[in-house]
């Protein structure tokens, strides 16, 4: 190709970028005025045949092959174009819709005021009485307080409630998500379907999200609440192995939950006859460890017709208030006494050492020494640095017989830590040691038949598995 020729067609370029540059500079001119408009269903202007035959030369022609106007409507990062104001009106109309089956709230385009530059956005109204003297006053935009101007004398005292006060149904309708709606000029193949475009918006898509683990939640418990596959849970984070694995306080997990782009708010007033609880009383015990409770009062549920203020999003209910109701059965509460103070953990009380006998039956290692096995073993060697497991206050250290050297440690929660076949002890009798403090040091005295750390933990004195209470 001669030079001669790329430049014409660099310059043919550069003219349609221009053009296009300015027509749509003129579109947003001519086409968003900034006078108050509460309705833009007619705004935008597509050419017809008419207007060609006219000569209007106001109005802008775009002939581009394979580009044409349409609606760009954006939620949250998800972008969809439909061809028509008919149709982007259509799709919010068929959203609130299945929420509102009488018709009482029409979705309308409006300017969108938080906006700097010219953009629309879409509102929900009631639907009002043609007949009403005061139209502006029965128009609730979703969100605001509807002001109706009602005679003192009409307005019921409130002993005077009863269940014809209220008006049954849907009482309110919005979207949860803001929404931007433009006008683009885009190519023919990125406009949608009207279906297509209101299922990427409206219904479920798999969402990622952040879990922050509460204080006594389990795998299991958060696979629940959240709806998620336990499996899932484990496979979207990598600090998870299996369903036993450890988890912690403010620990934050991966989830992927269904979640729609945009959501529909909505309010209703119904009137139930049910059954009913109430909430748990609580009376908290400063002296108590977080696991000890007691039931003072067991409950009894109530019943009564009501009329209640259910809010939703989508099919979730996020409140439900009580506006009236008329008691058959007064409900008891349960009142539980529970404890503040966190109980004390266990650790390993040492670090590394291999597993050599579990809690339980087991075959006599050697002449003298038992059967059934009332702690763990960890083969490790000579003078290995031992731990105390938790916090307390040492009850007994030096000879017992069977397990050589031996430190014993009593803990705020009643439970007794004891460490056998000890070859030195760094602690006495009445002295306080903290989680973690190194009280002796591992050996080979009394039974054994090996260096290795023997390890009990007693609860009301009677030894119990170990590995039911390390952290």
């Amino acid at each position: 190709m001669s030079n001669n020729n790329h430049s014409s067609y660099g310059l043919i370029k550069v003219g349609v970028i221009l053009k296009m540059a300015l027509l749509t500079a003129f579109l947003i001119v001519l086409y968003f005025p900034q006078n108050d408009i509460e309705d833009y269903s007619d705004l935008f202007y597509t050419r017809s045949s008419s207007d060609a035959e006219s000569g209007d030369e106001n109005k802008p022609e775009i002939d581009v092959p394979g580009y044409e106007n349409a609606y760009l409507i954006k939620v949250n990062e998800t972008i969809v174009y439909l061809k028509d104001s008919d149709q982007v009106k259509k799709m919010f109309q068929d959203t609130i819709d299945k929420y509102d089956d009488k018709g009482n709230f029409q979705a309308s385009i409006l300017r969108n005021s938080s906006r700097e530059l010219t953009a629309l956005t879409v509102s929900v109204n009631q639907v009002c009485d043609n007949s009403s003297e005061k139209l502006d006053d029965c128009i609730a935009t979703a969100g605001l307080e509807k002001a109706i101007d009602v005679p003192s004398s009409e307005i019921q005292p409130e002993g005077e409630l009863s269940f014809d006060s209220f008006e049954l149904g849907v009482k309110d309708v919005h979207f949860n998500e803001p929404v931007e709606i433009v006008q683009a000029y885009v190519k023919s193949d990125n406009i949608m379907d009207i279906k297509d475009a209101a299922s990427l918006i409206t219904e479920n898509q798999e969402t990622q999200q952040i879990y922050k683990v509460q204080s006594g939640d389990t795998l299991s418990e958060i696979s629940i609440s959240t709806g998620v596959p336990l499996e899932d849970i484990i496979d979207m984070n990598d600090a998870l192995e299996n369903e036993s694995s450890t988890i912690f306080v403010d620990q934050e997990l991966l989830i992927t939950v269904p979640k729609p782009e945009l959501s529909v708010v909505w309010t209703e007033q119904t009137r139930v006859e049910e059954a009913y609880d109430l909430p748990i009383e609580y009376i908290y015990n400063d002296e108590w460890y977080t696991n000890q409770k007691v039931t003072h009062v067991q409950p009894s549920a109530g019943y009564h017709e009501a009329i209640a203020s259910v809010t939703r999003i989508n099919e979730d209910m996020v409140s439900n208030d009580t506006l009236y109701e008329e008691i058959k059965m007064q409900p008891v509460a349960k009142v539980v006494e529970i404890g503040t103070i966190v109980p004390p953990t266990y650790i390993k009380p040492l670090a590394g050492g291999r597993l050599t006998s579990g809690f339980g039956k087991r075959k006599a290692p050697k002449a003298g020494a038992s059967t059934y096995h009332k702690g763990v073993d960890w083969a490790t060697p000579v003078g290995t640095s031992v731990y105390a497991s938790s916090g307390g206050v040492v009850a007994f250290a030096g000879w017992g017989r069977g397990y050589g050297n031996v430190v014993y440690i009593n803990h705020p929660d009643g439970k007794q830590t004891r460490y056998g076949h000890l070859s030195r002890i760094n602690v006495s009798v009445g002295q306080s040691v903290k989680q973690g403090e190194v009280i002796a040091a591992s050996g080979n005295t009394g039974v054994s038949t090996g260096p290795h750390v023997h390890f009990e933990i007693l609860v009301g004195g009677t030894q119990v598995n170990p590995f039911d209470y390390l952290y």
